[in-house]
Order: structure tokens, then C-alpha cells, then sequence
């Protein structure tokens, strides 16, 4: 078979990138054509997407997809979860898309379960409830009698939403849609009973399609403005996270993955969901990936808090390359400060800094005060939250864990991954950082016909990109710490 290109769009909450995948000779190579902020916009006190930045923003890679004179086989777009845009009933979008760090859906689960029990809504779709799920998104504004929501006739996903702009064809992937709390995973359709107790019509909801399918090509006018032609795009796994475990360099299945980025995600992937009493109060979430597999996972807030701490600091008039953010954190006394990452306090405070100086004053340990000590309260923080994650995945999941594969951006963080093979006491295994633009290579790869499974493409990324492993040490004294970790978070 001969040479193959593909075009990934992958979108983060905080920034997105077009990348040219190349498949040849059973090796991908990738290269980086664009890189683009994505910020959201406040307006009032609300907090959106502004998806037409990010429509320029893909003709801007289209453009440069051109500007490398090979022929581009497909395109793909992946991006965050459970974010929507409302389409009207002449296929006009309406407003800009909610951004799911809005304040609109606070208390919304608690209202909504006064109308659908929790216990019901979890059984029904096996999500973890998080307050900016798609299902209480559509609540919220439908308690508002929101103007918008009324005229809506459709809602798509955010890469679906780009993918509309881009073919004028309608799709919602099922990875995608399965963020939503509206899917169910067992039959992988949505519970339409939920959007009616929310007040908002079903039938805004359009069919399911699975990773690979053929959305359609590009428009006439992109095709001619970009000079790329009639390109066909695929739907990959648009959700980022599905498309990023898809990724996973693992030999075989005894493996859980981490996620980490903005959002650290830890879980495992497993044929069909995992839904039941321990689950549920535990608020682990079934989540679709390829292959028709489940990714049953856990969300942890991962690099926001420092991400929020190096705003405040550039701010200041300082900003810190990566690779002195580590220096700095190794320069630390260890388990001075310990915070549990997932406290409501981080959310989206007006200050990082203060929310975590706040949180060490209450629970009674000693204050960060060096940007230093932030540094290393977040990492170690991070890595003992790990374990407290992966601790329950090893009860829950039908095969024995071996080996944690941590890909995406944090897996750039040497110190990081070494703590948190201390923390958990089985082998790291890093890389690739890529992994979800990898991902989304891969599966336009496979709808092409260059791979026939996902452990092919397995087998391709390993041999492809380097790996480095981190192997335990130093138990007793993480060991420690983690019981240092459990009782100032009170976590149980």
C-alpha cells in the first residue's frame, strides 16, 4: 500500500493544533502545521466557545495542509467533551457554544435529580455526574427558559459542530456523545426519557455513527479557497480522550491509562461497561471508545491548577518554561503541602494561588509560598491522587493491572511520571504526547485501510514514537506520604 496522509484537527480546552500524519512503510510520522489559542469568551457573566476563531482557525491548517504538497487522504477533528452548539431549524448556529466552566450549571444535577433520581440517571448511562454534563447543560438553560434553546432543532457536539461547518453534513459520534450523560452504553443510544424530564425535546438529538464513518467532503468553497479539493472527513474519535486512549502503546490488556492534561483522565478499557452500586458511589464513568470498546474512567483534575497558578504568575512578569518548572519542584523539601486537586475550592477560582494557600490553612499544613513550593504541592499532589484513583480501578476491573501508560502532555514530565511510579508501585510507562492527534491519525488510517485493528495500531505507535518507563522507589516514604494524603483530604 502506498503512503498515506491525513489531517488531524485536535482542539483542547486551551489550545488546538492542525497536524499532518504520514503512515509509511508501517511507521507514522507526524508534523506540526499550526498552533492556535482557544480561549473562552466571557461575555456577562457567562463563559462561551468562540467557534468561528475556531472555523478560521481550521482553514488556516487547511491552508497549510496545502502549503506541504502531499496529497491528504482525510480529515478528522477531535476535541473536549459534553460542549454543544445549537443548531436552528435552517441549519444556522445559534449564539456561540456554552463552555462548560460556565457558572449556569451550578446545582443543576441537584435540581434535576429532584425530577430523575441519581441513583436512576447513573444506571441509565453509567456517567460520572459532573455539574457541566451535556444532560445539565440542556437543564440549565431549559430552567432559564434560555431564548436560543427554544429555537434549537438540533444540538451537535463540538467536533461534530466543526465538522458541519466544514462538509454542511450532520453527524453525532458516538465518543463524542457518550460525555453527555444522555447515552446509554449498553445499547449505545440515547435515553431520550432524560431530555424530556430535563423540558427539552428528543428530538434534537440526531443518529449515532461509530469512529470511521464517512461524514462527508469538503464544501465548494473550502475546497476552492483552500485548494485542497474535495477532501473527505471522517469521523474519528472525536472526543479527545477516546482518541488519546486509542493511542495507547499497550501490549495487551492488563493496563490502566492516564490521560493528562488540562483533565487528567485515569481508567481502563474494557469490552462492556461497568455499571453498579460501588461504581456509582464511587462516580466512575463509562465512556465509548473504538472498536465498539468501553473506557471506564475516573476525571481528575490534572495540569489546571498549575496552569491557573502560571497565569497569575506571568501576570507578575514571570513565566517558566516546563523544564524549569520541574528543576524548581525537585529543589522542594517533599510533602510539605498536600491538597486533594478535585476540591470544588479549584474549580474555576478568581485566584489559584489563594484557593491553594486557603486549603493549606484549613487543613492545617504548612503554606506554600515560593512559586516552587505551588509547583511541587500540585505534582505531588497529583501523583498521591493517582493512586487513590487506581486503587479502586484494581478492584473494579476484570483483569489484573500491571502497568500505567501515561500519555498526552504530562507525559513530557520526567519528575511527574517518576512520582507517580512511587505513588502507585507498578511501572510507568510515558508517551506518546501526541497521543491524541496520534489517535485521530490512526483511526482516518484504519477507515483507509492501512491498519486492519486497533492492536495493529497499537503495535504502529509503539514502534513509531519513544516510550520511556519509570519503575517504583522509595515505597515506604510514598507510602507514608499517602496516608499523610488521605487524612488532611479527608478523602476516604
Amino acid at each position: 500500500m502506498k503512503n498515506k496522509s491525513f489531517l488531524a484537527f485536535d482542539l483542547g480546552a486551551t489550545s488546538g493544533r492542525s497536524i499532518l500524519g504520514t503512515v509509511e512503510n508501517g511507521r507514522l510520522q507526524m508534523k506540526e502545521l499550526t498552533r492556535f489559542p482557544n480561549q473562552m469568551l466571557q461575555i456577562g457573566n457567562h463563559f462561551h466557545w468562540n467557534i468561528y476563531s475556531l472555523f478560521e482557525h481550521l482553514k488556516a491548517g487547511l491552508k497549510a495542509a496545502k502549503n506541504e504538497g502531499v496529497e491528504i487522504s482525510s480529515i478528522g477533528i477531535d476535541t473536549w467533551g459534553v460542549d454543544f452548539a445549537l443548531l436552528a431549524e435552517d441549519g444556522s448556529i445559534l449564539g456561540t457554544p456554552f463552555a462548560y466552566r460556565d457558572p449556569h450549571t451550578i446545582g443543576a444535577p441537584e435540581k434535576y435529580f429532584e425530577i430523575v433520581p441519581r441513583e436512576k440517571v447513573y444506571d441509565l448511562t453509567g456517567t460520572q455526574v459532573m455539574n457541566f454534563n451535556s444532560l445539565y447543560q440542556l437543564f440549565a438553560l431549559s430552567q432559564a427558559d434560555n431564548s436560543l434553546l427554544k429555537a434549537t432543532t438540533e444540538i451537535l457536539f463540538m467536533p461534530d459542530a466543526l465538522a458541519y461547518m466544514l462538509t454542511g453534513n450532520k453527524v453525532v459520534e458516538y465518543t463524542i456523545a457518550s460525555t453527555s450523560q444522555i447515552l446509554n452504553p449498553r445499547t449505545k443510544k440515547f435515553e431520550t426519557e432524560l431530555l424530556e424530564k430535563a423540558g427539552v425535546s428528543p428530538s434534537i438529538l440526531g443518529e449515532i455513527v461509530m469512529p470511521g464513518h464517512l461524514i462527508g467532503y469538503l464544501r465548494d468553497d473550502l475546497a476552492e479557497e483552500s485548494e485542497l479539493g474535495k477532501i473527505p472527513v471522517v469521523a474519528v474519535a472525536g472526543h479527545d480522550t477516546g482518541a488519546a486512549v486509542a493511542a495507547v502503546p499497550a501490549e495487551n490488556e492488563n493496563f490502566a491509562y492516564l490521560s493528562s492534561g488540562t483533565w487528567s483522565l485515569m481508567g481502563i478499557e474494557v469490552k462492556d461497561a461497568i455499571i453498579n452500586e460501588e461504581t456509582f458511589a464511587l462516580n466512575f464513568t463509562n465512556e465509548g471508545g473504538i472498536e465498539g470498546t468501553t473506557r471506564f474512567l475516573k476525571n481528575i483534575t490534572g495540569m489546571w491548577l498549575l496552569e491557573q497558578c502560571l497565569k497569575e504568575w506571568k501576570k507578575e512578569g514571570i513565566t517558566y518554561a516546563y523544564e524549569k518548572l520541574v528543576q524548581m519542584a525537585a529543589t522542594v523539601p517533599p510533602f510539605q503541602s498536600l491538597i486533594d486537586t478535585d476540591h470544588p475550592t479549584f474549580a474555576n477560582p478568581v485566584c489559584m494561588t489563594s484557593a491553594i494557600v486557603e486549603y493549606c490553612v484549613t487543613t492545617g499544613q504548612d503554606v506554600p509560598s515560593t512559586h516552587a513550593e505551588f509547583v511541587r504541592c500540585i505534582f505531588e499532589s497529583l501523583s498521591l491522587k493517582y493512586r487513590y484513583v487506581l486503587e479502586f480501578l484494581r478492584n473494579l476491573a476484570p483483569f489484573s493491572i500491571d502497568k500505567l501508560h501515561v500519555i498526552g502532555g504530562g507525559s513530557k514530565n520526567p519528575l511527574l511520571n517518576q512520582w507517580t511510579a512511587n505513588s502507585i508501585g507498578i511501572p510507568v510507562i510515558a508517551g506518546p504526547s501526541e497521543a491524541t492527534a496520534i489517535g485521530n491519525i490512526m483511526i482516518q488510517a484504519k477507515a483507509a485501510g492501512c491498519v486492519d485493528s486497533l492492536q495493529e495500531m497499537r503495535q504502529i505507535i509503539g514502534e513509531s514514537f519513544q516510550l520511556d518507563e519509570f519503575l517504583p522507589e522509595n515505597p515506604v516514604e510514598w507510602t507514608v506520604a499517602y496516608k499523610k494524603f488521605i487524612k488532611v483530604t479527608g478523602l476516604k
